[in-house]
Order: C-alpha cells, then sequence, then structure tokens
C-alpha cells in the first residue's frame, strides 16, 4: 500500500479526480481516468482501462485486458474475465461524433462475465448472472440466469457460489457448494432464505 492506502504499480497511470477505495490494487499499464469511482478491495488486472465516469463497486475483479468505457456501472462483487468487451454507443461511426451520447450498462452484485464475451451497450444484467466465455449479451439478463453463445441465450440458472442449478418438481435446487437452496418460480429464481 501507499501513503492513499491502495496499491498501483509503478506502470500504472491515476489520472487526477478519480477516486479510489482502501485495499484496492492496480496492475501493470493500467490507466484509471478521471471521475472514475472504484471501491475497495478491487483488482485491476494489467492493461486494463477504465473511462471517465466509470463506477466499480467493492470487490470487483477485473482480469487482464479489460476497457470499461464511460456508462458502465458494475455493484459489488462483479467479476470482469480477461479480455471481455463493453460497448457504449450503439451506432459508432469514425465520421460522427457520438460523444455524450453514451449508454449506460449495469452490471449487479454479483455477476460474472467471462472471458472474450461481449457487453452491448444499454443492458443490465441481473445479479449473480453468469455470463459464458464468448457470448455476446444483446439484451437484458435475469439475476442468477446463466447465459451462452452468439447472440447469448439463457441456457439454465447459477448459484451465487458459481455453480448450474438444477430444479426438482417443486421448483427448489439446492447450491453442491454452499447448500444454499433457491426456488424457481414464474421464470424467475430467488434465493430462500437460510
Amino acid at each position: 500500500m501507499n501513503d492513499k492506502d491502495y496499491f498501483a504499480h509503478e506502470t500504472a497511470i491515476i489520472d487526477e479526480g478519480s477516486s479510489i477505495g482502501q485495499g484496492t490494487r492496480i496492475w501493470h499499464f493500467t490507466h484509471i481516468m478521471s471521475g472514475c469511482r472504484i471501491g475497495e478491495n478491487c483488482n485491476l488486472g494489467q492493461n486494463v482501462v477504465v473511462s471517465p465516469d466509470v463506477t466499480l463497486g467493492n470487490n470487483v475483479k477485473v482480469q487482464n485486458n479489460v476497457s470499461i468505457y464511460t456508462g458502465v456501472i458494475c455493484e459489488d462483487d462483479v467479476f470482469l474475465g480477461p479480455s471481455m468487451v463493453f460497448t457504449n454507443v450503439t451506432n459508432p461511426r469514425s465520421g460522427v461524433n457520438r460523444r455524450g451520447l453514451y449508454e449506460k450498462t449495469l452490471v449487479k452484485r454479483g455477476a460474472t462475465i467471462g472471458a472474450n464475451a461481449t457487453v452491448v451497450c444499454g443492458v443490465t444484467l441481473g445479479e449473480y448472472c453468469f455470463i459464458g466465455a464468448g457470448a455476446v449479451v444483446t439484451r437484458d439478463v435475469p439475476a442468477y440466469a446463466l447465459v451462452v453463445g452468439n447472440p447469448a441465450r439463457q441456457v439454465g440458472w447459477m448459484s451465487e457460489y458459481g455453480h448450474r442449478l438444477r430444479f426438482d418438481g417443486d421448483g427448489i435446487a439446492t447450491c453442491p457448494e454452499s447448500s444454499q437452496r433457491y426456488q424457481l418460480a414464474e421464470g424467475r429464481v430467488q434465493k430462500l432464505p437460510s
């Protein structure tokens, strides 16, 4: 740690006007731009770019080669896999200036985005959803949903510990690691109280 209560590798560039929480670690060749709000205990890998006004909650893990563009908000405990991609303009053209027309993308608490996935702007990724490696997300993803493919399609449900949920005839599933129980009803999953 340094006098700012976070670690930044000597090759990292951190612009004035950004806010970085205690215990966060920022690695080689990463650029944090002005106006960013990065929470506590985050880990930003090598060659990451965090554009102006991005918000990352606490305990967000950003793997190598990820660019997080203006308009993206990640809540606590989000995982961004290696080389995954966000967009922030629906119809970009080099000759047309659309600066200031950035669309919001919300990644809710506990979501995982796999390696090389692409998230097209303007969507919401629900709590604890799981985006498979290489998926191309073009629409909202429900909480706990597992989506794969191009375009991404839902193929199942995941627990908060990242295990595929298998529901019985009563719509109940148990995570094999945590023993937490989940209920599937009317196309939505919720965790049951302990």
